[in-house]
C-alpha cells in the first residue's frame, strides 16, 4: 500500500441500537483515517461512542445493535461492512487486533496464559505444538514478561494487573496484525504501570510499524501516545487535529473544556474546571448542536442547526517528546514517573 493511502478509512459510520423504548444512535456519521505507523487517539467522556466505534470496526456489534448500510469501513483497500461473519474472522486477529480495558475478563480463568496463546497460534497461524510453544514464549518475552517459559504455565489470576495487560498485548500481536485497537488499556492500572504499558506499546509500534487506534478518556495519556486526536461527543467527532495543534489551539468548546479539566503542574492552581451536565443519548440524526446545553459559548443558532462533521485539520508532527512541546497551560501531572519505564523493569511482576 502507498504511504499516502490510509490503512483504515472510516466514512459516515453510523451504529444504532434498538430497544423496546427507543433507538440509540451510539455512533453518528464518524469519519477518520489511520495510516501505517500512526497513532490516532480517540478521546471523550463515557457514553461518547468511543468503544462502539471500535467494536463496529472489529465487526463485533451484535443484536440489538447494527452498523447501518451507508457506513463504510475500508481496511487496506477492502470494504469490511460487506463481509460475512466467516470472512470477518479472517480479519480479526490476523489484520486487526484489539486490546480491551480489563485483562482479567479478557483472559479465560480456567486455562493457563500459555495455553491461550498456543491456541491462538494453532488456529490462526497453523503452528504445530512445539512451534506454537516456542512462539508463545517469544511473544511473552517481547512484551517484557520475565521468565516467560515458567509464566506460560500460570493462570491469569497468578499474574499482576500489569502482567495480565502485557499478556493481552501478546495475544493481540500473535497473528502479526497491521492495526492494533486499544480500548482504555491502562485505565485499571496505577500510574507507574500505566507508563510502562505505554512505553511498551510505543516500542512495539516502532518495531512492527503498527497503526494504533488508542481509546481513552484521559487527556494526559492522549498527549503521551497520539499523533492525531479525534474528540468524540454524543456519537460524533467534534474535532480532529494533530495532537500538538489540538492542545495548543483547541477549536471546539468541548475540547477546551476537557483540556481545562486536566490537573496542572502549577502548585496552588485552584479548583479544576468542570463541564456541567451529562452526555446526551442520541436517538436519531442531529437536528441541533448536541453540546449546546453544556456549552459556555452557545448562541441561538446552536438550537436550530446541527454543525457539519468536523474536518481533519493540519498534518501530524512527530516531536522527539510530545508532552514538553504542549503549552504549559495544558501540561499534566500524569506523564512519566521517575521509575524505570523500560520493558521488563518495574512493579508489574
Amino acid at each position: 500500500m502507498s504511504s499516502d493511502q490510509p490503512l483504515l478509512s472510516v466514512t459516515e459510520l453510523v451504529t444504532e441500537f434498538y430497544t423496546d423504548k427507543e433507538t440509540v444512535r451510539a455512533v453518528d456519521g464518524v469519519n477518520f483515517d489511520i495510516r501505517t505507523g500512526e497513532t490516532l487517539g480517540i478521546v471523550g467522556e463515557s457514553g461518547s461512542g468511543k468503544s462502539v466505534t471500535a467494536r463496529s470496526i472489529m465487526g463485533l456489534v451484535e443484536s440489538p445493535g447494527k452498523v447501518l448500510g451507508e457506513s463504510s469501513i475500508r481496511f487496506d483497500g477492502e470494504e469490511l461492512t460487506e463481509k460475512s461473519e466467516s470472512e470477518y474472522q479472517n480479519v480479526r486477529g490476523a489484520k486487526i487486533a484489539m486490546v480491551f480495558q480489563d485483562p482479567l475478563t479478557s483472559l479465560n480463568p480456567v486455562y493457563t496464559v500459555g495455553n491461550q496463546l498456543k491456541e491462538t497460534l494453532r488456529i490462526h497461524r497453523g503452528l504445530k505444538r512445539k512451534a506454537a510453544t516456542d512462539k508463545a514464549v517469544e511473544l511473552l518475552e517481547d512484551v517484557g514478561i520475565p521468565d516467560a517459559a515458567r509464566r506460560m504455565k500460570e493462570y491469569p489470576h497468578q499474574f499482576s494487573g500489569g502482567m495480565r495487560q502485557r499478556g493481552i498485548i501478546a495475544l493481540a500481536l500473535a497473528c502479526n496484525p497491521e492495526l492494533l485497537i486499544c480500548d482504555e488499556p491502562t485505565t485499571a492500572l496505577d500510574v507507574t504501570i500505566q507508563a510502562q504499558i505505554l512505553e511498551l506499546l510505543e516500542e512495539i509500534q516502532e518495531e512492527r510499524d503498527l497503526a494504533i487506534m488508542f481509546i481513552t478518556h484521559d487527556m494526559g495519556v492522549i498527549a503521551e501516545v497520539s499523533d492525531r486526536v479525534a474528540v468524540m461527543y454524543a456519537g460524533e467527532i467534534v474535532e480532529n487535529a494533530p495532537v500538538i495543534d489540538l492542545y495548543d489551539d483547541p477549536a471546539h468548546p468541548y475540547t477546551n473544556g476537557l483540556l481545562d479539566s486536566i490537573p496542572g503542574e502549577e502548585p496552588g492552581g485552584g479548583d479544576l474546571s468542570t463541564i456541567e451536565g451529562e452526555v446526551p443519548i442520541p436517538n436519531g440524526p442531529a437536528t441541533r448542536c448536541r453540546f449546546e446545553p453544556r456549552c459556555p459559548k452557545a448562541f441561538e443558532e446552536c438550537l436550530q442547526v446541527a454543525p457539519p462533521a468536523a474536518a481533519p485539520r493540519g498534518e501530524p508532527r512527530r516531536p522527539q517528546s510530545r508532552l514538553p512541546t504542549l503549552s504549559r497551560r495544558h501540561a499534566t501531572r500524569r506523564g512519566r514517573t521517575g521509575a524505570s519505564r523500560r520493558r521488563g523493569h518495574g512493579g508489574d511482576r
